[in-house]
Parts: C-alpha cells; structure tokens; sequence
C-alpha cells in the first residue's frame, strides 16, 4: 500500500462544546485483539473472540491469519471465531501480507513467521514504511529466521523466510517494548527449547496473559528495579479458547480527556482495561488533580477492568512526568500533552525516544500541534514541555497528522474546549483505531463540522 491507494484526505474541525454527558463503550483493546487473532492461528479449534475491535489494523491481522491458514469468521459486531492452522503447520501465503499502518500487527506476525517454516512479504503504508524493523528482525535472524529482502534500514516491504526449528534463545531487548518481546516469544513458541527475554523496563504484558490463556507456559518474574524476565517453554498443546476483549484504554483516553477539559462534562466509560502495565495515564491524571473516580473494578477475559467516570476539572496542575513511566502510557502522550495545554503551570514528560518511531514522529508532531493552536511547549532532548494555559487554549490552528490516528483524535479533544475551533488535516485513519470515535463522541454533545 502506498500514498496512492490512501483515501483522500478528510479535514475535520472541532469546536468549542460544554457539557458533554452520558456512558459510553470504548472498542475493544487493540492490543488483545491483534493478539486474540494470532494466538487462535496458532491453535487447533475454534476461538471464539467477542468485543473484537474492528478497526483497518485489527482486520489486517485478521486478513494475514487467513492467509497463513486460519479460517476466520465475523458472525456479528465483534463477534468473531478462528479455526486455527495449528502451531508448526502455517501456510505459506500466497500474497503480499499487507498491513496498511498497523505496527504491532506487521511485527507480531514477523515474530510468527520467523518461527515457521513459511516465507512471507510484509508491508503497510506510507507511515508503516518509515517505521523500523530492524528491533524485531535482530532477534528473529538470532533465532534462526533470514531476511531475504528488506528496505533501507529495515524497513518494509520485507521479505522474511521463517525456520521450521527456531533456535531457543535468550535476548534482552534494547528498549522497553512489547512488540519486540512480543515478536520473540512468538517465534519461539515453536522451538524445541525454552527462550527467555529479559526487559530492563517492563512494558505491556498481554502476550505472557494471552498464551497463559491459551495453555503456554510462560513465567514472568522481576528483574532488577523496573524490569521483567519472561521465560516460555517451546511448543506447547496450545487450546483454543474464548476471548472477551475489554475496552481499549488508550482509546478511552479522548471521551475521558474531553470530559476533564470540556466546561461541566460528566461522562461514564464502561468496561476499561485497568492493567497496570497500561494504566500509566490514569495514574499522571489523577496527581494533575482530575476529577476521575474508578468503579465496579473487575475481571473479564484474565484483564483487569473498570468503568472510569471523568468529570469537568477546572483545577488541573502541570506534573513531572518519569521517564518509568512511558511504556505504561507510550500511546497516551499526545492526549496528555492537550490536557497538559489547559492545566496550570508546566507539565514535563520525560523519555519520550520511543515516540518518534511511532505511526509518525509523534513527539514532533505534538510540539507542532501545541503550537499551531498557541500552546507555549519545547522539546529538549527526548523530553516535552507544555506550559498550561490554565483552562484557556486560544486553539484556531491548522493541524498536521501525518497519517497518525492519535494526533487527529488528541487536537480533536483540545478543540472542544478551546476558544477557536481546532481542525486536523486528515480524519480517515481514526478509522484504523477507534471507527466509531466522531458519533460516540458526538452522541455525547462534541461538535464537529
């Protein structure tokens, strides 16, 4: 896929609302539903999933499952089963896998494919294209996989050649990041032995509670202060199983950041995964003085959940974010950042390099975001800094997604509070993440033209 087959951009603007209210669903976690798909690949038997999110990056994943073997079925919204092709017994599929912007997708199923005995190319988009690969494709070479095509710099489109006896390693990833974990322990269901990642930084750990799940055995202990050791015995019976998808936390962000912005909001969000490893933006939120109260904590499908009610904080305070505290929020930063616009005095987070190698560099993207919309902000070093404006944003700016879902929905957000209406450049590739974002958020009094 390239900038030719993109949709024609679609300008969007949001403008000043006051008191949003009502209860809402988010769609479902994005991350467990990629990981939902690919775990029933690899079984034999049905998995049942409900609550899929039915965003473009979900539904490549589902359409790489397909062609590597699975039978994949939508039964209703949600609502989906996986008759798997079984661990060791992949397809060699017969066309491109093309994972449009979908950067977990694309790297998970490198991490399957490199650990079976198939040969597949990968790539996405324009912005998929400029991300690195390099992080996943290191370890999977490690393990015995070859890359037989790739981009400049390792970027996509990809040529991988999986091996059918992936060799057990132990490998400590360069970052804190799930997908590299994730792309390892994956390729490594399928070898003979155990393989081990060690993180010097925990980050999200859906794929250990999903192959857990599904029968692996995977265990997961601390290393060091802040970091994790997760060993999985290879080739495990793994069962098919049922998937109960809790809501996208970081899509919950934008209904409960408009509610805190937005003049006499009061909003309910139902059904929130409040894993801790995912739960970095509550935990800033609440010491920024917002008015948020988390209720009916619960379990559903092995994650931890909630329904989170966010109301009107005319009261917000800058904060000092730690850089530890990244990977448990690496996708709310620029939800934050527009938060951080209206608060009093400056609110600084810390060790934002993983940011830039997102669906664009997102920590350019903000500062020029803020800024467009008269917000006082600087970047030093891998470090944001946003002087609040004390519940007044002057807004009225022009803003640049770069094709990245989570730019256009955060100045969406500031733009319901601000003075002047904010519009973004592109609204098509909210649709990869959060579909039904503008009527859900219109369904509670946003306005958007």
């Amino acid at each position: 896929m390239n900038d030719a087959t993109h949709p024609e951009p679609a300008p969007l603007s949001a403008s000043r609302s006051t008191g949003l209210s009502g209860r809402l669903r988010p769609p479902g976690d994005k991350s467990v539903s990629h990981r939902a798909l690919i775990l029933g690949l690899l079984c034999v038997g049905e998995t049942q999933i409900e609550g899929l999110l039915e965003g473009d990056d979900v539904l490549r994943t589902g359409a790489a499952c397909r062609q590597l073997g699975a039978r994949v079925v939508r039964h209703g919204e949600g609502l989906w089963t996986v008759n798997g092709a079984g661990l060791g017994s992949l397809l060699n599929p017969e066309e491109i896998l093309d994972f449009g912007n979908a950067g977990t997708g694309s790297r998970l199923m490198m991490g399957v494919v490199g650990g079976h005995a198939v040969t597949a190319r990968f790539d996405g988009d324009a912005s998929l294209r400029k991300r690195p690969m390099r992080r996943i494709l290191d370890p999977l070479q490690l393990q015995g996989a070859r890359v037989l095509e790739q981009a400049e710099g390792g970027r996509c489109p990809i040529l991988l050649q999986g091996t059918a006896e992936p060799l057990p390693i132990e490998y400590k990833t360069p970052v804190a990041s799930a997908q590299i974990k994730s792309a390892v322990l994956l390729a490594g269901l399928n070898s003979p032995g155990r393989t081990t990642v060690i993180e010097t930084e925990a980050s999200r750990d859906h794929t250990e509670k999903m192959l857990l799940h599904f029968g692996a055995q995977v265990v997961s202990e601390p290393f060091g202060e802040h970091g994790r050791k997760i060993t999985l015995e290879g080739r495990p019976q793994l069962r098919a199983s049922k998937v109960c998808v809790p809501a996208d936390p970081s899509s919950a962000a934008f209904p409960l950041a408009a509610a805190l912005i937005t003049e006499g909001s009061d909003i309910t969000i139902e059904g929130v995964m409040t894993n801790p490893l995912r739960s970095g933006l509550l935990t800033t939120l609440l010491e920024m003085g917002a008015h948020i109260e988390v209720e009916n904590r619960r379990v559903e499908g092995g994650e931890e959940v909630a329904d989170i009610r966010a109301r009107y904080s005319a009261d917000l305070r800058g904060v000092d974010v730690p850089a530890a505290r990244a990977p448990s929020m690496i996708d709310e930063y620029p939800i934050l950042a527009v938060v951080a616009a209206f608060a009093s005095g400056e609110t600084r987070m810390r060790g934002l390099s993983e940011l830039r190698v997102k669906e664009s560099d997102r920590l350019a993207a903000i500062a020029a975001g803020l800024t467009a919309n008269g917000v006082d902000c600087a970047i030093e070093g891998d470090d944001l800094f946003v002087r609040g404006g004390a519940g007044d944003v002057k807004g009225g700016g022009l803003v640049e997604t770069h094709l990245d879902h989570r730019i256009a929905m955060s100045f969406l957000v500031m733009g319901l509070a601000a003075r002047q209406a904010v519009t973004v450049d592109d609204e098509t590739m909210i649709a990869t993440s959060f579909p039904a974002f503008r009527p859900l958020m219109e369904k509670l009094g946003a306005k958007f033209s």
